[in-house]
């Protein structure tokens, strides 16, 4: 039977005080400067607080140390605002909150804005509320147009770049999934990567094959057999990805057969004395193997 599911925060919304928020780092000028400060601050100008501080339980004086919310704290605290919705933690580790927060993806903040806009927000308001330019919410408002639902789906709850979207609009829809897929496992979802994805991709696989890649300091054939190199990484991704699980569950049976083996120490002592190179390579599989240590 499965563990039930532990809440880590108390289900109830409390309006707290100012004065009783203790912040667990100080705001510097730095801090303060930054453009993503300007946007909190003016966003609870206009609309107030949206997400909740987090904080700890009360001490024995009624203080509460603030996890996670400390740009929007100082903001309220300089717009001379007495309390704040708060959600209280349950657990007693004040530095695990961070870990458990799911910050809103690119995808997730286009469908924001997209229903917003749909609901007869004006996108001025909108754009005083995050804090930027009306452009970049009607830019993040179309960020999909023109994208794989495919792709869509890999990145959905990933902090892609946004340029990364534009270079995806210059392939073909199988191409933009095969670069979603290819950015995920590298575990790289700059724009940076996606234009080098792009510079290697053949110009049958773009939207527009008749118009020049631009890729500067780079000759026909060099362009040529990064294309070739690209198309044979995609090739080895899909077949690895095809044979994955299986290879890792019969590594993980191995591990443990050979875990079993070597606590008989007669076999142990027979390999040492023979054969010390094997028994250490056998020791590192085990070890990495180790259900345990996973």
């Amino acid at each position: 039977m499965s563990k039930p599911i532990r809440i880590s925060f108390e289900r109830k919304v409390y309006e707290l005080p100012l004065g009783a928020i203790l912040p667990l780092r100080p705001m510097t000028k730095r801090i303060i400067a930054l453009k993503r400060y300007e946007r909190i601050a003016t966003s609870i100008g206009v609309v107030g607080i949206i997400e909740p501080l987090a904080v700890a339980k009360a001490d024995r004086e009624g203080r509460h140390l603030l996890l996670d919310g400390h740009l929007r704290l100082h903001a309220l605290q300089e717009q001379r605002v007495e309390s704040a919705p708060c959600i209280i933690s349950d657990d007693d580790e004040a530095f695990t909150y961070n870990k458990r927060v799911n910050r809103l993806a690119t995808v997730q903040e286009h469908y924001m804005i997209s229903r917003a806009i749909d609901r007869g927000v004006p996108p001025a308001m909108i754009a005083v509320a995050l804090g930027i330019e009306e452009k970049m919410v009607m830019r993040r408002r179309s960020l999909l147009d023109s994208i794989a639902p495919g792709a869509v789906e890999i990145l959905k709850d990933r902090p892609v770049n946004m340029q990364v979207f534009d270079i995806l609009r210059k392939m073909k829809p199988y191409k933009q999934v095969e670069t979603a897929e290819l950015m995920v496992a590298m575990n790289n979802l700059t724009a940076a990567y996606a234009r080098a994805i792009l510079a290697a991709t053949r110009q049958t696989d773009l939207v527009k094959p008749d118009r020049p890649k631009a890729a500067t300091g780079i000759t026909p054939d060099q362009m040529a057999r990064m294309e070739r190199e690209m198309e044979n990484l995609v090739k080895d991704y899909r077949a690895i990805e095809a044979t994955f699980g299986d290879d890792v569950l019969q590594l993980v049976l191995a591990g443990r057969y050979l875990e079993r083996l070597m606590e008989n120490t007669k076999i142990i002592s027979y390999l040492e004395a023979r054969y010390p190179e094997i028994i250490s390579e056998l020791r590192i599989i085990v070890s990495a193997t180790s259900l345990d240590a996973g």
